[in-house]
């Protein structure tokens, strides 16, 4: 095998990575304890070998170039398998480290995701996590995240989709709302209730409501006097102070249930459910940090989150639901 890369080379592409990540060559002089003059020689010497250009440079701030974008990618993939492979060889395997990106939605974020964090910290000390709590859809390859989750999660050539969990759904109304309008007794119902639209950010329509009657899959397009967007716990709020009934996610309500805040109606149309994914870039050998952030959520969340047995038939038979 010939020798492609010498010290100097190696060196220029880990401080042209670093002014990728940092968006400055000051702030990638810093880091590597070097001055900026240095990062800047370091790049002008990988853009001679190329042969083009891999940032666009101003008086105040640089971006990559298409190219310098790609680069960055196979660059920053490269280093990551040269210090796995380090971490593997010295024994430090079991001690994975480095920061993992994540993007999450609100209600997954706040609800199921965040909870189980501080004990992956505990186990992996090491390793730092930097979240991004949004119903943003982001673009994992340009924005540089490591993983998102995702509901409803399409396939893609491009990603890899590990499932999580199928997350249940309930229909929920305050009881003073279903002592003045009434509880329903079939999907059909609802045409004479207020129901809570929800519009899906990706697309701005309504998201359909989802039930299971006798074994077969129905949809219920649901119809109110409020619409809400962009985030679920608006149409929760709205349901917990009397606004009329809402479909959601049952790990959002659970608490309400068990208080009586909220009731579940509808029971016997239970049963759906949406699936949660873990999304990554296909392709991309996963450091250890990685790995052993997609096998502990695997191992926490990765169970149905059906109704219990024991929800179903309280709410079946509350046909006076108490107030708080």
């Amino acid at each position: 095998m010939q020798r492609q890369f010498d010290d100097v080379l190696l060196g220029s592409i880990e401080l042209f990575c670093l002014a990728a990540e940092a968006g400055s060559f000051t702030a990638a002089a810093n880091q590597a304890g070097v001055t900026p003059a240095a990062v800047s020689r370091s790049v002008a010497r990988l853009e001679q070998r190329l042969g083009v250009r891999l940032f666009v440079r101003s008086t105040r701030s640089i971006r990559l170039t298409e190219g310098g974008s790609a680069y960055f990618e196979e660059c920053r993939t490269a280093l990551s398998l040269l210090a796995e492979a380090e971490r593997r060889v010295s024994g430090a395997q079991s001690q994975p480290s480095g920061t993992l990106r994540i993007s999450v939605p609100t209600t997954y974020g706040h609800y199921r995701l965040l909870p189980v964090l501080p004990e992956f910290r505990a186990r992996f000390p090491l390793i730092k996590l930097d979240i991004q709590v949004s119903n943003q859809n982001i673009d994992l390859h340009e924005e540089r995240f490591d993983f998102a989750v995702r509901f409803r999660a399409q396939p893609e050539s491009r990603m890899v989709a590990r499932h999580l969990e199928d997350a249940a759904l309930v229909v929920v109304a305050h009881p003073d709302y279903l002592r003045r309008a009434g509880t329903p007794g079939t999907p059909d119902d609802l045409a004479a209730h207020d129901c809570i639209e929800f519009d899906l950010p990706s697309t701005g329509r309504p998201i359909p409501w989802l039930f299971r009657d006798a074994g077969n899959d129905i949809e219920y397009h649901a119809r109110g006097h409020f619409r809400c967007a962009d985030d679920v716990l608006a149409g929760v709020t709205l349901a917990r102070t009397g606004g009329g009934i809402f479909q959601t996610y049952r790990f959002i309500v659970e608490a309400d249930l068990a208080s009586g805040r909220l009731v579940e109606v509808l029971a016997d149309y239970a049963g759906r459910s949406r699936p949660v994914s873990l999304m990554y870039p296909h392709g991309k050998t996963l450091p250890s940090r990685a790995r052993v952030f997609v096998d502990y959520l695997i191992e926490t969340l990765a169970h149905s989150s059906a109704p219990r047995k024991s929800d179903v038939r309280a709410a079946a038979v509350s046909e006076h639901p108490r107030a708080e």
